[in-house]
């Protein structure tokens, strides 16, 4: 019975090791050389995008969710331009298109949205017969995020508009 014992402890004895650096070949594929560089470069360049798709995913998402009161960010955004779409004219069409002018193109949709979404806020609280140069200069700065307000000055720079009259909404 010790001798049985004995054996049984022998065939153990030799451990079980994969020395991982010889494997070089995985379901018939060869991972040496340019072709494992290759595999890993665009392993990493696909999870960079997902990461950065998920980040805008993930910030649309919440403002899709409802507030408080029932409605998203999107909703109240929405309905301001619903309700206020009438007071928009050829001309201020045009200079909203020219102040979103140097959001690059494919994000100035979406913030010629907002920033029309904020105008039509502002119109129904002043109770606005028609989208005036003064209303769209005042949504305008009120819906840039104060990071970019530097290019906003500029930008109003550009066009030779007076922000005097408008500094207390940056702030």
């Amino acid at each position: 019975m010790e001798k049985e014992t004995l054996n049984l402890v022998k065939t153990f004895e030799v451990p079980f090791i994969i020395d991982i650096i010889e494997i070089k070949e995985v379901n018939g594929l060869n991972l040496e050389g340019w072709f494992l560089w290759f595999i890993l470069f665009w392993v990493f360049v696909l999870i960079t995008l997902m990461g950065i798709g998920g980040f805008f995913m993930f910030r649309k998402f919440l403002k899709a969710l409802p507030k408080q009161d029932g409605k998203s960010d999107l909703d109240w955004q929405n309905y301001y331009l619903d309700k206020t779409i009438h007071l928009w004219n050829d001309e201020s069409k045009e200079l909203l298109n020219e102040l979103v002018s140097p959001v690059p193109e494919l994000f100035r949709q979406v913030a010629k949205e907002k920033i029309a979404g904020k105008i039509g806020e502002i119109a129904l609280k002043e109770k606005a017969k028609s989208i005036t140069h003064d209303l769209i200069i005042k949504g305008y700065i009120q819906a840039t995020p104060k990071r970019d307000h530097k290019f906003l000055r500029k930008k109003l720079d550009e066009m030779k508009i007076d922000v005097s009259p408008y500094e207390q909404y940056f702030e």
